[in-house]
C-alpha cells in the first residue's frame, strides 16, 4: 500500500515497501500480556536464537492441544513469520508454488533469495488450497521447461480470502504435493480465529502427512499486536525434518534473526493460553466475525462478489460486477482499485494484485478492524458491547462503506 506524508498526497506504489501488513486486531493490548512484558523488558540476556526453552516449551503445548503432538526438538522461534518463511525456502531450495491469491508476504521471500514463484489457481468456494488437478498441472509444465519444484505453501484458514479449505480438497491438494515429492509450509496463523469454531472443520496438513509438513504460526494472528513480533515453526519428526530445522537455524543465525527477550516471554505467556489470553482471544473472534458478516452482508447488497469470511479479520471483495460504474471512475485495475477506494474510504484498501491476484481484477481485501474507530476507548467499548454493531462510531464507519458500494452500482 501507498505511504502518505504529512502535509503530501500518497507516494509510491512498491509492492513490498508499501505492501499491506497482517490485519491486526485493532483493540487495546491485553494489560495481562502487557505486564509479562514489562517485568521481562529489565532482563539483559538474549534468547537464544531459535526460541528460548520455555517459549519452545509453550509452542509444543500449544500444538499438543490441537492434535499435534510435538517436542522442543521440533520448535523453532523467529521475530515474525516471514523470517521463518525466508529461512525455510533458503533450506528447501528449489522453486516455489503459492496458491493465487496468497498471502501478501509469501512471494517477496522467495523473489528475495532469487526464487521463481508459480501460482496455482484455486477453487471456487475457497482460496489458501490449490486446486489439486491444477497443481500436478503446474509442477509438471515447470519441470517440463526445466524448472525444480519443491515447495508449497498453503492456508487452510486464509489470508486473504477468509475462508477455511475443507477437509476434502486439503486432503487431494496433500496427496497430489506428496505424490511429487514437494515439501509443505502449512501457515497456520489464522487457525484460531475461525468464526464459527465447529464449522466449517479445520483440518491442518500436518495431520495427514505428518513427514513432509511444516507448520508456521505468527503470533500476530491469534495473541500479539504486530509490534511484538514472534512466529513459531514446527518440523516433522523425521530425519527429513530434523535436517531441515538444522538448516533453517543456520540461515536464522545468518541473519541474527532472534525474538526478542520481552517478547519472548510474552509470547510464551500467550502460548500457555492462561485464562486472560483465551478469554480475550475468544471475544475478539466474536467481534470481528460480526464486523466481517456485516460488511458481506453490504457487498452482496450492493451487488458485489465476496465468499463468506470464515476466519480471520478481514474479507475478499471483487467488484467486477461494478466495473461499469468504476470505469467511469478511471478505475480499470487493482491498484487503481486500491487507489480509489483508499481515497473514498479513507481507509486501506489494498488491492488483489498485492497478494499475487491477476492486476486486471477489480479485488481488494478489507481490514475488519477499521470499522472499530481510532481510540482505544471506542475499540474496548466495541469489545464489550452487547451488539456492536450498534454503536455509533461502528454504525458510522459501515454505514460510509455501504454508501461508497451503493454509489457504484
Amino acid at each position: 500500500m501507498r505511504r502518505t506524508e504529512p502535509g503530501r498526497g500518497p507516494v509510491g506504489h512498491g509492492p513490498v515497501r508499501y505492501g499491506p501488513p497482517l490485519p491486526d486486531q485493532g483493540l487495546p493490548l491485553l494489560p495481562e500480556l502487557t505486564a509479562v512484558l514489562s517485568a521481562a523488558a529489565g532482563r539483559p540476556d538474549a534468547v537464544p536464537l531459535g526460541g528460548s526453552p520455555a517459549l519452545l516449551d509453550a509452542a509444543c503445548g500449544y500444538w499438543d492441544r490441537r492434535g499435534l503432538p510435538t517436542t522442543p526438538d521440533r520448535v523453532v522461534a523467529a521475530p515474525g513469520a516471514p523470517a521463518l518463511l525466508l529461512a525455510l525456502t533458503a533450506a528447501i531450495g528449489g522453486d516455489v508454488l503459492l496458491p493465487r491469491p496468497c498471502a501478501a508476504w509469501w512471494e517477496p521471500e522467495a523473489r528475495a533469495l532469487g526464487r521463481s514463484v508459480f501460482h496455482v489457481p484455486t477453487p471456487a468456494e475457497c482460496g489458501g488450497v490449490p486446486d489439486s488437478y491444477a497443481l500436478l498441472e503446474t509442477v509438471r509444465r515447470i519441470r517440463d521447461e526445466g524448472g525444480d519444484p519443491r515447495l508449497l505453501v498453503l492456508c487452510v484458514a486464509d489470508d486473504p480470502t477468509a475462508t477455511v479449505a475443507p477437509p476434502e480438497l486439503v486432503h487431494e491438494t496433500v496427496e497430489a504435493a506428496a505424490g511429487e515429492g514437494l515439501h509443505l509450509v502449512s501457515d497456520e496463523t489464522w487457525r484460531d480465529t475461525l468464526h464459527d469454531p465447529h464449522d466449517p472443520v479445520l483440518l491442518s496438513p500436518a495431520e495427514m502427512l505428518p513427514d513432509r509438513v511444516t507448520v508456521v504460526t505468527d503470533l500476530a494472528g491469534p495473541f500479539l499486536p504486530p509490534g511484538w513480533p514472534a512466529a513459531v515453526a514446527r518440523f516433522p519428526a523425521d530425519g527429513i525434518g530434523g535436517g531441515l530445522r538444522d538448516r533453517v537455524l543456520d540461515v536464522l543465525t545468518a541473519l541474527g534473526a532472534r525474538v526478542a527477550t520481552p517478547v519472548a516471554a510474552a509470547a510464551a505467556y500467550a502460548l500457555d493460553e492462561p485464562g486472560p489470553v483465551s478469554e480475550r482471544l475468544a471475544a475478539a473472534v466474536r467481534l470481528h466475525a460480526r464486523l466481517a458478516a456485516a460488511a458481506h452482508r453490504a457487498v452482496i447488497a450492493a451487488g458485489a462478489l465476496a465468499l463468506p469470511p470464515r476466519a480471520g479479520r478481514h474479507l475478499y471483495v471483487d467488484l467486477a460486477p461494478l466495473r461499469p460504474a468504476l470505469t467511469a471512475h478511471g478505475v480499470g485495475d487493482a491498484q487503481e482499485l486500491e487507489d480509489f477506494l483508499t481515497t473514498r474510504l479513507g481507509l486501506p484498501a489494498p488491492g488483489g494484485h498485492r497478494f499475487g491476484d491477476d492486476l486486471g481484477a477489480l479485488r481488494f481485501r478489507l481490514s475488519t478492524g477499521l470499522f472499530l474507530g481510532t481510540a482505544d476507548e471506542e475499540r474496548a467499548q466495541a469489545l464489550a458491547a452487547p451488539d456492536p454493531l450498534e454503536l455509533p462510531h461502528v454504525e458510522s464507519a459501515l454505514t460510509l462503506f455501504r454508501a461508497a458500494l451503493e454509489d457504484l452500482r
